[in-house]
């Protein structure tokens, strides 16, 4: 069987969670956001990450991460919101899709919410994303009615916001 897990991250795996967020964005946005937000700085990334890790805001912004064989694949980060909790982002790297990575991080994030005594959770999905959407709909998440835009130079896109009941 293979040496799979989630945990919280630590400071060491900033690096690791940087390149997992570059890689997936890259693979999952190339085509739905300007190439200009897929472009950036590792170093930098790695140290906003360090730095969520050393000194979150509150004791309920949280960073896990999935590990298979010793290697940081995936990431799953949540923050206390107006309604419960917030799931900012839930990414696995491509090239380890399919293995349960996601579902795991979700779970984790899931105990820990529930732990803190939250009863929702909430989440943004691109519009056009239908495996974040098929992914979230298969763990009892459904949308809603509330969409957001983001705008820029270079491009609009839309937003829905995902709800679960804990």
């Amino acid at each position: 069987m293979a040496d799979v897990s989630v945990r919280p991250a630590t400071p060491a795996d900033a690096a690791a969670v940087a390149r997992v967020q570059l890689t997936t964005w890259q693979a999952a946005y190339g085509g739905l956001l300007p190439s200009q937000a897929l472009v950036l700085d590792p170093e930098e990334l790695a140290a906003a990450w360090e730095q969520a890790v050393t000194s979150p805001p509150t004791p309920r912004h949280r960073l896990l991460v999935a590990v298979d064989a010793g290697e940081v694949v995936g990431l799953a980060s949540s923050e206390p919101a107006e309604e419960g909790a917030e799931l900012t982002a839930l990414l696995v790297e491509p090239r380890w899709g399919r293995r349960g990575h996601g579902s795991r991080l979700l779970a984790a994030s899931v105990d820990h919410w529930r732990a803190d005594g939250v009863r929702l959770a909430v989440t943004w999905v691109f519009e056009s994303d239908t495996v974040v959407s098929a992914f979230l709909a298969s763990a009892g998440w459904g949308p809603d009615t509330v969409v957001r835009t983001l705008e820029n130079d270079a491009a609009v896109v839309r937003q829905r916001r995902w709800h679960t009941e804990l």
